[in-house]
């Protein structure tokens, strides 16, 4: 395996103030083996603050601008890019992902682009958000840049959201999938951790598409958990497809394809390959953090 350990390697993190940004952002600076680069458009927010503090240089880039984006990436030598749909729509997540490819192959100093996606996007799931993914995928591999596309599960940091916290303040822990169908999970500090492996070792990775996952649960394994650390019984419950609809039709897409297809990753190998990482069960995750719930509903 080739392990690159130049002090001089400037890399580069975009949404280095979201979850997967600043969790990638987090495990380089741990590692101490290159400079980082925290690209956002949030220079006074906290976890911009957190990021200075910890070694980052934070720059301003915003996706809507080119200038800005030639400016944060002049001199980075490698790309962590990740891309959302939710802060506008899929369309605008294309046209700005596309932005700041291009702009990372026209510095002619990015050795390396790694692109986070989502698990199983390189097959014709028909959800709109992993669609957007696919399409950046085979724009990222036409540039002539080495890439690795590293393709993350369902998140477990979505269970610390308000209308799950709320549900399991109740004894509820809902989804529109049946009970028994598993998924795969993963948390958002293991995206980082993987991520800043395949930066360190870009020839062992290029070239590369992998998806990724750290545990596989079904919706009644996940209440049982959930309730153990709640410190209370939570049962399954699945809901109307039509309750996601109404929120959004992506996302509604989305849990139509995990319930009759699910995502299919490769989790024994990744373990097995790569235990550096420190992959976390979903019991694991749990146990790590604060649940406060109040009062039942």
């Amino acid at each position: 395996m080739t392990q690159v350990n130049d002090t001089e390697r400037t890399i580069a993190v975009s949404g280095a103030t979201g979850a997967q940004g600043e969790a990638t952002a987090r495990a380089l600076l741990r590692g101490g083996n290159c400079s980082v680069r925290a690209l956002t458009r949030s220079l006074s927010s906290p976890a911009a603050d957190k990021l200075r503090r910890c070694g980052a240089e934070v720059v301003y880039a915003d996706y809507t601008d080119p200038a800005s984006l030639r400016a944060a990436l002049g001199g980075a030598t490698s790309l962590f890019a990740m891309t959302t749909p939710f802060e506008t729509d899929v369309t605008d997540e294309v046209r700005q992902g596309v932005a700041m490819l291009d702009a990372a192959a026209a510095t002619g100093v990015v050795e390396h682009i790694v692109f986070t996606s989502a698990a199983n996007a390189d097959r014709d799931t028909g959800i709109p958000h992993f669609d957007s993914k696919r399409r950046l995928e085979q724009h990222l591999a036409a540039l002539g840049v080495p890439w690795t596309v590293i393709a993350p599960a369902a998140f477990m940091d979505q269970y610390t959201e308000e209308w799950t916290l709320q549900g399991l303040g109740s004894g509820v822990f809902g989804r529109p999938m049946p009970a028994d169908k598993p998924l795969a999970l993963i948390p958002e500090q293991d995206i980082g951790a993987f991520a800043a492996l395949v930066l360190s070792r870009p020839d062992e990775f290029t070239g590369q598409r992998i998806d990724i996952a750290s545990d596989e649960r079904t919706g009644e394994e996940i209440a049982t958990i959930l309730g153990v650390v709640c410190g209370r019984e939570v049962a399954f419950q699945q809901f109307p497809i039509e309750y996601a609809e109404a929120h959004s039709s992506d996302l509604a897409a989305m849990f139509r394809y995990f319930a009759k297809v699910g995502l299919e990753v490769d989790i024994a190998g990744l373990r097995r390959t790569y235990p550096e990482v420190g992959w976390h069960s979903l019991a694991d995750w749990v146990q790590a953090r604060s649940w406060n719930l109040g009062a039942e509903g």
